[in-house]
């Protein structure tokens, strides 16, 4: 059983993961680019990008966290100093945000993004692995095989209206139990390995440099043995 999807592996080992040829939404600078694994009712879609070129976006149709597996990516935002993500950089471009593009070779990366309406501060926000992190709620007691963990975040990135959040985690080792996933999360872990578990007793193993996203409501459980470290993105959906 599928318990995540994987979008990347960092030693470059074939993917069971299934992606479409699609644009996200009519306005996607990445239309000819784009590969989704998936897309939900919430109008959010998890995937890869491949991309060489440079534009100018007036003004970025969605919300979008990008983190760079291959290549290089430079990212300018109106009146800002230009950004350039290498391998295992990330940042979240702002819907609304007026951005160049640029990359002169072809450049992977993988993005989770998200369409909503509504105010919203538009800009780049770069993910750092140097977090400022601060103590973050642990897993609730009673889906814990194990003593409670110290986890840690620094969320530096909100959509409200999509309820969307992205950022920086991390945490001692902890042993969860199989349960549905609260949220709808893309992960791009910096350190550190997990193993993912599923209801039949699958487990799919995810280690430092690797991308997967998990759907609100995946029956999945969580077992790590060193520190682990990941950017993130969240969604809540709401039933």
């Amino acid at each position: 059983m599928t318990v995540a999807l994987l979008l990347h592996r960092a030693d470059g080992a074939p993917l069971s993961t299934s992606f479409r040829k699609a644009a996200f939404g009519a306005a996607d600078p990445f239309a000819r680019d784009r590969e989704i694994a998936w897309e939900g009712p919430d109008s959010m879609s998890a995937g890869r990008v491949s991309f060489i070129g440079d534009v100018d976006v007036a003004r970025f149709p969605h919300t979008e966290t990008i983190v760079v597996m291959a290549g290089e990516l430079g990212l300018t935002a109106a009146g800002a100093a230009p950004l350039v993500l290498g391998r295992g950089e990330g940042a979240v471009i702002a819907r609304g945000t007026a951005v160049r593009i640029l990359a002169a070779s072809r450049t992977l990366f993988v993005s989770c993004a998200v369409e909503a309406e509504g105010p919203n501060n538009s800009g780049i926000t770069p993910l750092r692995a140097d977090a400022a992190f601060k103590a973050s709620t642990p897993p609730p007691a009673e889906t814990l095989l194990g003593p409670t963990p110290q986890c840690r975040s620094d969320n530096v990135f909100i959509d409200e209206q999509a309820e969307y959040r992205a950022g920086t985690w991390d945490s001692t080792p902890y042993h969860r139990v199989v349960r549905p996933h609260r949220l709808n999360e893309f992960m791009y872990l910096l350190a550190g390995g997990v193993r993912f578990a599923g209801p039949d007793g699958s487990v799919l193993t995810a280690n430092a440099g690797d991308a997967l996203f998990v759907a609100q409501g995946a029956p999945i459980g969580w077992e790590s043995s060193e520190r682990v470290a990941k950017f993130y993105v969240v969604q809540n959906v709401q039933p």
